[in-house]
């Protein structure tokens, strides 16, 4: 991977509390799956405790759940901030700096989404498509945009290479029923370990966005459609 290619790689979140202190985390997503599972990670992290009812992971054989490991250290370090705090975030990101005054819940679901993505959770890892092109903050509407692009993309790239392509787009919404329920596990596993709620309130709301993207992928109403007028055109 050339230098260049690297630093698009490296997506970094930096907060800026009320009292004046400052945390920061950076995700690789060139990394790909992470390596052995630390001793020192606490029990919440291991993949038996609480493990996802829909995991296709084996305990004998993977000691710590991907998700969870990347949630570790975020979790210990802003677990005793309530989520209705409100923050400076600035996201260090493919040469940009975007800003962001908002509550430690919605700056958190932002962090978090993109570590899911990046994590090698086997139910997470279609996402990572969409990581490379993380947006920060996104909206409902934009998720969906972006979720509908990168994968009917994905699919003319699978049919480029002789394999099928689902373009009724079944596995997308497959994906996000999945994602719900990694959602619900992560969920469990930090009211073990929050002692305020603002770790949870950050899945919670990417919770909402996987629902919102999920039922729009169901019953979808014209969300998109104003953005898309001109190609209803006739020619």
């Amino acid at each position: 991977m050339t230098p260049e290619a690297m630093a698009d790689s490296l997506v970094r979140y930096e907060f800026a509390f009320p009292d004046g202190h400052r945390w920061s985390h950076q995700v690789n997503l060139a990394e790909g799956e992470q390596g052995p599972c630390s001793q020192a990670l606490p029990d919440w992290v291991r993949l038996g405790f609480q493990q996802c009812s829909h995991c296709p992971l084996d305990a004998r054989q993977v000691a710590c759940c991907p998700f969870a490991r990347a949630l570790a250290q975020p979790v210990e370090v802003l677990a005793h901030s309530p989520s209705y705090e409100e923050v400076n975030v600035t996201v260090f990101w493919r040469g940009r700096e975007i800003r962001q005054h908002t509550t430690l819940q919605r700056a958190l679901g932002s962090l978090l989404g993109v570590l899911g993505a990046a994590c090698g959770c086997p139910h997470t890892r279609l996402l990572k498509a969409m990581a490379w092109f993380h947006w920060p903050f996104s909206t409902s509407t934009e998720t969906l945009y972006r979720a509908l692009g990168t994968y009917l993309l994905g699919q003319h790239l699978r049919l480029q290479r002789g394999l099928t392509a689902d373009w009724s787009m079944a596995g997308l919404r497959d994906i996000y029923r999945n994602l719900r329920l990694v959602n619900l596990g992560m969920a469990g596993r930090l009211r073990a370990a929050a002692e305020e709620d603002s770790s949870l309130n950050g899945l919670v709301l990417l919770d909402l966005l996987a629902a919102d993207t999920l039922y729009s992928l169901d019953s979808y109403d014209g969300e998109l459609d104003e953005y898309f007028a001109d190609f209803f055109e006739e020619e």
